[in-house]
Formats: structure tokens, sequence, C-alpha cells
């Protein structure tokens, strides 16, 4: 599913609180495609994300069952919930922003959505991704795939973003966003490219508009 001839669209993975990479690609097309079709890969940020701790980055990785299979179609990955992952992950959050300017305006909020319960990663990631443009201001219309398909297959105003945003590349893809005063930034030094709450927690309502600078 694509948009029209004079619209762009960005096909890419879902990936549990993108980097600020991919909110910069998603801002800079009319139409973002979720492709749900793909075989789940490993260390991706399918289920993971990065944020800003005292010792520098720390990692948040959702755990899954038959996710851990790479042939696992993304639809299909589920999430385990053998361990309370979601206390603390959100605990992890608010020990690294609670000095930040802006994550006490989202605190509760965030907490009720750490609160949700979703069987399938592609269905937390996007209910994660909703809430985070809902406090940004992204509108961006979002579709899903209804099959695989290669680049080739595409059809023209699509760009294939798929597997070009991992953590191998992360600091790399970052030397081109905008930079901004973290939490433990005098410590640690700036961090890039980390993980949207990053930033949404440094500069809040402002967020949105240092990305499209």
């Amino acid at each position: 599913m694509s948009g029209g001839a004079d619209q762009s669209t960005l096909l890419i993975e879902s990936q549990y609180f993108p980097n600020l990479s991919y909110y910069k690609a998603l801002i800079e097309h009319d139409i973002l495609e979720i492709e749900k079709y793909e075989h789940y890969q490993k260390v991706s940020f399918r289920n993971r994300c990065y944020v800003a701790g005292p010792n520098g980055m720390v990692l948040l990785s959702v755990p899954l069952t038959k996710g851990k299979n790479q042939r696992t179609v993304m639809k299909d990955v589920r999430i385990s919930y053998e361990e309370r992952w979601q206390s603390l992950h959100f605990k992890t959050l608010v020990s690294a922003y609670r000095r930040s300017p802006w994550f006490e305006y989202y605190e509760d909020d965030l907490a009720g959505l750490f609160e949700q319960r979703h069987e399938f990663l592609i269905d937390w990631n996007m209910a994660c991704f909703e809430w985070v443009n809902k406090k940004l201001g992204v509108a961006t219309p979002v579709t899903f795939s209804d099959t695989y398909r290669a680049t080739e297959e595409l059809p023209a105003g699509t760009v294939d973003a798929r597997n070009t945003i991992m953590p191998g590349n992360m600091a790399e893809l970052g030397s081109s966003l905008p930079s901004y005063t973290q939490v433990f930034e005098e410590r640690t030094g700036f961090m890039p490219n980390l993980g949207i709450l990053d930033l949404l927690f440094c500069e809040g309502k402002h967020s949105l508009q240092l990305l499209q600078g």
C-alpha cells in the first residue's frame, strides 16, 4: 500500500521508540508504511532502543518468545512476559530522566503507556510510536504493508529504508542530526541518535522543530 504519484512514502520496519534518524526520515515523507511481512532480525531496533544514562547509553530491550527465531514474520513476533520488563523499563526511564526539563510533564501519561499489555511486538511498538507522535505533533499518515515486496517491486515514490537504521550505524547516522543538551552530557559527552524519548524529555514541545531544522 502506497500513496499517490505526487506523494512520497517511506517504507521501514517497526521499531521500539525509534531513534532520531528514523524520525528525521519520517518527517521528510508524506506517508509512512510499516513493513509487517519481513522476517524478524536480531540485533536491530525492532525490540530495542537506547536512552542516556549517567555512565553512557542504556539499552532497553523487549523480551520475545518466538521472535527470537529470525524465520518468524514480524507481524507474528510475540512478547514474553515471564519477567516484569515494562516495570523495569519505566523505572529505568524515571531514573535516567527525572532531572530532565520535560520528564515530569509526560511522566503520568508514560506510566499509563507502560501499563498496556500487547501480545505482539508490532502492536506494542505502534502504541509507543503513536504515543510519541502525539507528544511531538507528528501527524504523518501510517499504513502497513499487505505483503513483502523486494525493493525493485516497489511503486514509484516509495523509499525503501528497511534495515538502513541499525545499532551498528546509529552513531554515523547521528552525525547529521541536531544536537541538544542531554541530562548527563557533562559526564558522558553528547550521545547522538538515541531513542526519541531522549529528545522528547530534554526538549519537549521544541523537539519537532529541532528535527525539522
